[in-house]
């Protein structure tokens, strides 16, 4: 099995030459010090959590020596504790030097992520309910973070505003409302595009159920409110016989209340948490003494 789980498209490859040319400048000043000397060197994971980030760490590294002999040991997604050895690496020394930092700060960014993901996953285990994330994620990094969520056990909602249409209450005010709305993007939108509507009120959800969404985003509705509304959109799914499936997702859910909402017969809950409330995975790495 291949460890290193790659994305490879033309964009990340820009990302990471342009994040390594970030940290070197116009040259690693120690480099000289390195010149011919080849070395080797492990990363260790500082606490538990779930690992993510060493196929790019090693992208990064092969960027400055293509001839780099490496090692994934732990595949993306696993869980791992303190202590436990995540890469071994053995090439140039100027490299493993001058990318040193852009892959661990990448890798423990995104560890960070998949471990916070994977912790809320495990409240809904059992519920067949899905965690999604949104596009609240940093510039330039949105790819990789939702690489991440994925890894951590959740799936990833649009990548971008190109993916999918959703409706929120703007779109419904200028466009007279959740029908009209609906319609407008279905007479441009690419065939396979989904149409989703976040619904505020009881009645948008309604609505938007009737007016033929792919999805009803129910925003902030209490559990117990959730409890009544979701079987009576469930009944309009089925009125509206030959139009497919409706995926019901609830939204603005504190993390600690995940269970009561899954319990109410949605599909979906999106959250933000994983990407901005996630801290980074402590992760480091380890040089072999000179002359090993």
């Amino acid at each position: 099995m291949n460890l290193e789980q790659p994305l490879r498209t033309p964009r990340l490859l820009a990302h990471l030459q342009n994040w390594l040319a970030e940290d070197l400048g116009r040259g690693d000043l120690t480099a000289p010090a390195l010149i011919g000397r080849r070395a080797q060197a492990s990363w260790m994971a500082k606490q538990d959590g779930v690992f993510c980030g060493g196929g790019f760490a090693l992208q990064l590294f092969r960027l400055l020596d293509p001839e780099l002999e490496a090692e994934c040991l732990v595949a993306d997604g696993v869980a791992v504790r303190s202590g436990d050895t995540l890469l071994r690496l053995d090439g140039q020394a100027s490299a493993l030097v001058g990318a040193e930092r852009t892959a661990l700060n990448l890798a423990m960014r995104l560890s960070g992520i998949a471990t916070a993901t994977a912790e809320l996953v495990k409240q809904l285990q059992g519920t067949g309910v899905r965690l999604a994330d949104t596009r609240k994620t940093t510039p330039g990094l949105r790819e990789l973070e939702k690489y991440a969520v994925r890894m951590g056990g959740g799936v990833n909602h649009r990548l971008g505003l190109d993916d999918a249409a959703m409706l929120k209450e703007n779109h419904l005010a200028w466009a007279g409302g959740v029908k009209p709305a609906i319609t407008a993007v279905r007479a441009s939108a690419p065939w396979p595009a989904r149409v989703i509507v976040e619904a505020e009120t009881e009645q948008e959800a309604v609505d938007a159920v009737t007016a033929g969404a792919d999805a009803v985003l129910l925003d902030e509705f209490t559990p117990e409110q959730l409890s009544k509304l979701v079987p009576r959109l469930r009944q309009l799914v089925v009125e509206r016989a030959g139009s497919g499936a409706v995926v019901l997702e609830a939204s603005g859910i504190q993390p600690g209340d995940l269970r009561a909402y899954a319990a109410t017969g949605i599909d979906l809950i999106s959250t933000s948490a994983p990407v901005t409330r996630s801290r980074w995975l402590d992760l480091s790495m380890r040089f072999a003494p000179a002359g090993r």
